[in-house]
């Protein structure tokens, strides 16, 4: 594999490993009883969103070379319904997705990029196929993480707190130095 192919499939594997645990440490701050909080009818609780990813990242990677991105065994408006019990559950149901995201990547080289799959009878490169995953996926766990962070009594915050940047960047710096 090429240096850029390979560079672009672990930055891919990086990113889609760094959404996971977004979404993972946001989920660990609500109480398992505002896992199916939503607004109003028309918004989703963090279990229909993790029921939804779960959907697309089946359909999309579990045979993401051969057959069309939208399997046909797929009921996508199933996942927009119900609801899930547990946070063992959630987190069951999670990582079962991420499993179809992380084997397909893990088994892409550098001359599947140029290949051409199929999303619902649209024909994409294998890039365009992922950056649209990764688009999708980023969407809904800010989604996740907005909600999260309206329910949690104790916010824990996922990246350098407010107020924080500049003890932050001095760390950084010092860090790299070493």
């Amino acid at each position: 594999m090429s240096s850029i192919g390979k560079l672009y499939l672990e930055t891919v594997l990086h990113n889609f490993e760094g959404m996971k645990l977004l979404g993972e440490k946001s989920i660990t701050q609500v109480k398992e009883e505002q896992i199916n909080f939503s607004e109003n009818e028309d918004s989703n609780s963090i279990a229909i969103i993790v029921k939804h990813l779960n959907g697309n990242m089946k359909s999309r990677w579990e045979n993401f070379l051969a057959s069309d991105g939208e399997s046909t065994g797929r009921d996508r408006d199933q996942e927009f319904e119900g609801k899930i019990d547990t946070k063992e559950e959630l987190l069951s149901v999670w990582n079962e997705g991420w499993a179809f995201v992380f084997d397909a990547i893990r088994d892409l080289n550098e001359s599947d990029l140029n290949k051409t799959i199929t999303i619902r009878s649209q024909s994409l490169s294998v890039l365009q196929a992922i950056q649209r995953q990764i688009s999708h996926y980023s969407y809904h766990i800010g989604q996740i993480v907005y909600i999260s962070k309206q329910l949690s009594d104790s916010w824990n915050s996922l990246s350098i707190p407010r107020g924080q940047s500049k003890e932050f960047n001095k760390q950084m710096m010092n860090r790299n130095k070493n």
